[in-house]
């Protein structure tokens, strides 16, 4: 038997997320459905992140056990040509045996888009969060430094999450603006150790609490020193959200 490690790249507006459920579509269960046609095993792959649906992924990570003599990175071109087009793995390869996408340490890059101009643009409507109004995007860097580091992020995740530990550490925040015909694209760019449930998303609508003026970015470290979820911002659209990369 041999562990095979996949990259995966989709558009998650279709899908009721990554992790599998009963009577909904989901990117796991696609995955699970491909492989077991080509390998003829009953295949469960394990995700390195359980994206939620709607939310967009650039490289997430999976693994998955066969029997199958396949070479490891012809599963990619295998999966390819059975798998919807708005999933498709980007690369294949063999791993040690005890290798596991959530259990080994990693850095995950996340990026949150705005679409920030007077009207919205079709192209953006499933993958960026639409918002017309000014941004103080100068205020809303500011407010990045603050998180970067170790924190507890308890204030930070949805209400209900049931975890182990709420500190996670934050390498890099930063705001990237491109200007396009009559505004602007917003990303929102952050890279950690890991990340609670709903974490990036409510970082995201922090930060734009912080540009709208709502939130004074001085008020950053008492937000989250409090650990309380009431001071933080509105949980952001999932579709603006994109998982980019995962390094181990």
């Amino acid at each position: 038997m041999k562990r095979v490690k996949l990259v995966v790249a989709y558009d998650g507006t279709a899908y009721h997320g990554w992790q599998i459920q009963p009577r909904a579509v989901t990117i796991e269960g696609e995955l699970n459905k491909a492989l077991s046609l080509i390998t003829g095993e009953d295949i469960s792959v394990i995700g390195a992140s359980r994206t939620d649906a709607g939310v967009h992924a650039l490289g997430n990570v999976a693994v998955f056990d066969t029997y199958s003599r396949m070479p490891a990175e012809k599963f990619s071109y295998a999966l390819n040509q059975r798998l919807p087009e708005d999933i498709v793995v980007q690369d294949s390869e063999e791993m040690p045996a005890d290798f596991h996408p959530r259990h080994c340490d990693c850095r995950k890059t996340y990026e949150y888009t705005i679409l920030n101009r007077q009207f919205p643009l079709p192209e953006y409507r499933n993958t960026a969060y639409f918002y017309y109004g000014n941004l103080d995007i100068e205020n809303m860097q500011k407010a990045c430094k603050t998180f970067i580091g170790e924190h507890n992020f308890a204030g930070f995740c949805s209400a209900g999450t049931q975890v182990q530990s709420t500190i996670r550490t934050i390498y890099n925040l930063e705001i990237l603006k491109r200007v396009i015909d009559k505004g602007s694209i917003i990303t929102i760019r952050v890279q950690g150790n890991g990340f609670l449930y709903n974490m990036v998303r409510i970082i995201a609508g922090t930060l734009l609490d912080v540009g709208k003026g709502k939130t004074k970015s001085e008020d950053m470290e008492a937000i989250i020193a409090s650990c309380d979820r009431a001071r933080a911002g509105a949980t952001a659209p999932a579709k603006g959200l994109r998982l980019i990369e995962i390094l181990y």
